[in-house]
């Protein structure tokens, strides 16, 4: 957005000096902008207003928020004719297509804005266009005439802006490493000294447990994937770790239902979830662990759906080290009067034992030292830990105590490799290697080693 506003000329925003990798995505999604606007066919005649729309209205005299004025206002790309009577609103997101839909909420109140805003006359016509930086073709949202845009938000919109303004409820997670009202927030929670880290001058920052695997893959990769940037399908989504999510993603789906009903060993042959496409081996090993987990499916000691949460967002600041740590286990479920804190792990190879458990799985590790520290909800008793390996022959269920000092030990030595080096680095250096060809954001990367390491891969 900073680069697109920077070609209006002298006095436009610029941007501040970017890391390598975001300068290559920004140079890619700014030439996939071009092609895709500034073709022949694509030429409209449309050029950038002065400032982005806003659609602002009066409040109520008794308004019960005590406002006196509300305001909506678009950041994308907006457009108009010269004679103002066509209007368009380019939104950028990284991605598009059937896996990430808009809420038709969000189309009704991006149209509105575009309609209503009244810096110039009132258009004719009004497009809403999603533009994806990844490069396939913009998105038509919306094309309709300001009528039919109001009427667009009086069945979709009105009710998404009143339940984001009455919305009083707190959502901890990744956004917390920036926010600066963390200090008073009451449901962040806290465990000072827990990393074992001191971040006295350091930058505050969100930690999860894939980061700590790609840090130790490449400082840079854990850069790029920390800035969310695009990822290669052909190794994000390999055959195996396709299969892992869409075992994953079914004992989710079956896990949430209300009431509770354990899971079973009679997997139907259409069980593969949407958005997943798994070869036949991947397939016949994915089934197989499925049937494995019947046997020791937690919701077998469920009595209600209240007792289960699937796949909750934890998120615990240690502020003495400066770092917000983020982690979505599994499952969280009640066992009588304790909580346990369930990591699913599946696996085609052979299970080696309970030694090296939490340096394997890093996620068990962070559990063990954020379960016993973590509020629970309604009496909390004991808490526990546990680690499911699902293999296609057989499944192994191992608990974890996190009131044991010597397991506590074992988990900050885990965590410790992870951690420490992460925690001091400023520069994010790359190590270029053979690695790079595993590596899902080595596009962007301008130090990428291709085949022989002497290789430059420019995207």
């Amino acid at each position: 957005m900073d680069e697109l506003d920077g070609r209006r000329g002298p006095g436009a925003p610029r941007r501040h000096r970017l890391d390598p990798v975001l300068e290559n995505w920004t140079r890619h999604a700014l030439r996939a902008y071009d092609s895709a606007f500034f073709r022949s066919d694509c030429d409209s005649g449309l050029s950038e207003v002065a400032r982005p729309w806003t659609y602002r209205y009066p409040a109520g005299a008794d308004d019960h928020r005590g406002a006196t004025e509300y305001g909506i206002t678009v950041w994308g790309r907006c457009l108009a004719s010269a004679d103002g009577t066509v209007r368009e609103l380019r939104l950028p997101v990284h991605r598009s297509g059937a896996h990430n839909v808009p809420a038709d909420g969000y189309v009704a109140v991006a149209a509105l804005v575009t309609a209503e805003d009244r810096q110039s006359g009132p258009p004719d016509h009004v497009r809403v266009v999603r533009f994806p930086a990844a490069g396939t073709r913009p998105e038509l949202l919306f094309a309709g005439t300001p009528e039919e845009a109001k009427a667009l938000h009086r069945t979709h919109g009105r009710h998404t802006v009143r339940a984001l303004l009455d919305s009083a409820e707190y959502r901890p997670g990744s956004a917390c490493g920036s926010c600066p009202f963390t200090a008073g927030c009451p449901a962040l929670m806290r465990a000072p000294g827990l990393t074992g880290l001191s971040g006295k001058g350091r930058p505050r920052r969100t930690w999860s447990p894939t980061d700590g695997r790609e840090y130790a893959a490449c400082a840079r990769r854990s850069r790029a994937r920390s800035l969310r940037l695009p990822t290669l399908d052909a190794v994000e989504r390999s055959p195996a770790a396709e299969r892992g999510r869409a075992v994953h993603a079914y004992l989710a789906a079956r896990h949430r239902a209300d009431p509770p009903v354990p899971c079973s060993s009679d997997i139907p042959e259409d069980w593969v979830p949407a958005g997943f496409a798994l070869e036949e081996r991947e397939l016949l090993i994915a089934t197989a662990q499925l049937r494995r987990h019947a046997a020791v499916c937690p919701l077998h000691r469920v009595l209600s759906a209240e007792d289960v949460r699937v796949e909750p967002t934890v998120t615990m600041e240690d502020p003495a080290a400066r770092v917000v740590m983020v982690t979505d286990p599994d499952l969280v479920y009640r066992d009588g009067g304790s909580w346990v804190w369930r990591e699913v792990k599946s696996t085609s190879r052979r299970f080696t034992g309970t030694s090296n458990l939490m340096e394997t799985y890093p996620q068990l590790a962070l559990a063990v030292l954020m379960a016993g520290e973590a509020v629970w909800p309604g009496r909390p008793g004991n808490v526990r830990v546990e680690a499911e390996i699902l293999r296609p022959h057989g499944a192994s269920l191992v608990t974890l105590d996190p009131s044991s000092p010597a397991v506590r030990d074992r988990a900050r030595k885990a965590l410790a490799p992870l951690m420490a080096s992460w925690h001091a680095d400023d520069s994010f250096e790359p190590q270029p290697g053979p690695e790079c060809a595993a590596c899902p954001v080595s596009q962007w990367c301008p130090d990428a080693a291709v085949r022989t390491g002497a290789e430059r891969h420019e995207p």
